[in-house]
């Protein structure tokens, strides 16, 4: 029978699959800022929201080339029901051949945040607080424009993100930088 894990036995999976820091954080602050989007707009589902966070690049260390098509396997192999698969690998829709579209607002916010807290991540770094406490929406957008900064991150995923859930570019980066906040 699949279950649904809590957020300890997710992140363990997770470690299972993940060995490198970056990856580990990652998962955690994806975790984190989904709780927070959660708490607004789905409170009796915190949990599974951030379960979902913490699973959704469970391959990507060890397949970054069959990145969200892998963790179906894995993730079916460690018994996970099919509702959290489904939702945390819905995140690479149109981008790595997941067969999961994100259609659930949580799916949505998920798409929507997992590059961004990367962007947004990396410029808190380049601050003297190294944090996203003193963070503003001007600076991030500063270094959104600048598509050699942080390069990685996907600028026209984090758009198309918003676009799903119906926010502005800026609307959607305060409030991820108000949920890493919320975490520190």
């Amino acid at each position: 029978m699949n279950y649904i894990p809590d957020l300890q036995q997710a992140k363990e999976i997770l470690a299972k699959y993940n060995k490198e820091p970056f990856h580990i954080r990652h998962g955690e602050t994806v975790s984190n800022v989904m709780g927070y989007f959660a708490e607004k707009h789905d409170p009796e589902k915190v949990e599974f929201w951030q379960v979902v966070g913490m699973l959704h690049d469970i391959d990507f260390e060890m397949y970054p080339d069959e990145h969200c098509i892998k963790g179906i396997a894995i993730l079916r192999e460690e018994d996970i029901d099919e509702a959290v698969i489904s939702a945390a690998l819905s995140h690479g829709f149109g981008v790595t051949g997941t067969p999961y579209e994100p259609t659930l607002y949580m799916e949505k916010v998920l798409f929507a945040i997992d590059e961004l807290t990367g962007l947004i991540g990396a410029v808190a770094l380049m601050r003297p607080s190294k944090s996203v406490s003193d963070l503003e929406v001007p600076s991030v957008m500063k270094k959104f424009k600048d598509k050699r900064f942080a390069a990685g991150c996907s600028r026209d995923i984090i758009r198309e993100g918003a676009e799903k859930l119906g926010k502005t570019l800026e609307e959607l980066v305060g409030e991820t930088i108000l949920a890493m906040r919320s975490v520190l």
